[in-house]
């Protein structure tokens, strides 16, 4: 029985093409700054984004971290979407590591408002913290994938600019958002002070993310590598899996996009699953049912080979990646309303 794991982007495995990429790298000590391949992918990235400088990291989780402990200082205040990733699922790091406040904002399917940010931006009374950074995720992950309009990006970095708040994107699917947008990765980040994105999901490398901002903040990000015990030495190996999937990858997310997208419509016909098809805007489907538990509803699929994931509250996820064809998605499509008919 083939399996179709959908449970998330990270459980894709690297192509034939991407290890024989990664066994042929020229590597050398990264530690002293000697590794080609990973100073060609901090190059490269540093090119696309329009950054002067970039870091490769181990995760999207640490690039995030840095990101905070660089822009700022202990007992500083951290504007963040309340159902963002940093706030979730990166295990109060930013307290533990960087001794700061995560000031949570409701935002409609992860996107925040100007007005509800600025009524938060803390006063100069010296019994406030100094809110310093905000940080936005793009895409949204338990917002399912939703893409952060640029012209919202851009109101609220005004917004920041006329407060002196420095401005992070926790960029981790950022292509699968270029890929339906048309914007460049370079104009995107224009709007930040920061950015970090992934290899290790939609784009199907085994490790790694990358974090890119200006000489002086990647310098101060590199320190805390070090201090966190993220210095590689041949890092190479890694790093040509991620210059792989820029050069090769970055097309086939529109193929993961249009296989969520397909599969959302297919499930809003079944009578008991609640979602919402119009908020597909990329490779992530979140949908609910009070048919089964989640639990149950797992359980049940994954005997017929169908591997879905948990996601917030009451709700189930599916994402989509490029081990995923489009029979494997028409599949998919065909256990649920199998389970669905027979309960």
């Amino acid at each position: 029985m083939k399996i179709i794991d959908i449970r998330s982007d990270t459980v894709t495995k690297p192509s034939k093409q991407m290890l024989e990429a990664m066994m042929s790298a020229e590597v050398g000590d990264d530690v002293f700054g000697e590794d080609p391949t990973v100073n060609a992918l901090q190059d490269k990235c540093s090119e696309l984004t329009g950054k002067e400088a970039s870091l490769f990291v181990t995760s999207g989780c640490l690039g995030n971290q840095l990101a905070i402990k660089s822009h700022t200082s202990q007992g500083n205040e951290v504007i963040v979407e309340k159902e963002s990733h940093i706030i979730n699922y990166e295990t109060a790091a930013p307290a533990i590591i960087s001794n700061v406040q995560l000031m949570p904002l409701e935002g409609i399917n992860g996107v925040m408002s100007v007005k509800e940010i600025e009524k938060h931006i803390k006063g100069p009374e010296y019994y406030f913290p100094v809110t310093t950074l905000l940080c936005l995720e793009n895409t949204h992950n338990r917002a399912g994938g939703t893409i952060q309009p640029i012209e919202s990006i851009k109101e609220i970095r005004a917004l920041t600019k006329k407060h002196n708040i420095k401005m992070h994107l926790d960029g981790a699917r950022i292509f699968n958002a270029i890929q339906e947008t048309g914007i460049s990765l370079i104009e995107y980040s224009a709007y930040f002070d920061s950015v970090q994105f992934c290899f290790s999901k939609g784009l199907g490398a085994p490790v790694g993310s990358i974090l890119c901002g200006s000489k002086e903040f990647i310098t101060k990000a590199h320190k805390w590598r070090k201090i966190l015990g993220g210095g590689m030495r041949q890092a190479g190996i890694l790093a040509a899996a991620g210059i792989f999937a820029l050069d090769n990858n970055i097309p086939l997310l529109k193929k993961d996009n249009g296989n969520a997208k397909y599969f959302a419509s297919q499930l809003a016909n079944i009578d008991g699953i609640n979602i919402n098809p119009d908020l597909v805007h990329t490779n992530i489907v979140v949908f609910s049912t009070n048919r089964f538990s989640k639990n149950e509803l797992i359980e049940k699929l994954d005997t017929k080979g169908v591997r879905i994931s948990s996601g917030a509250y009451d709700n189930l996820r599916a994402v989509f990646n490029l081990n995923v064809s489009k029979e494997d998605t028409e599949n998919a499509v065909i256990t649920f309303k199998i389970i669905f008919q027979n309960h």
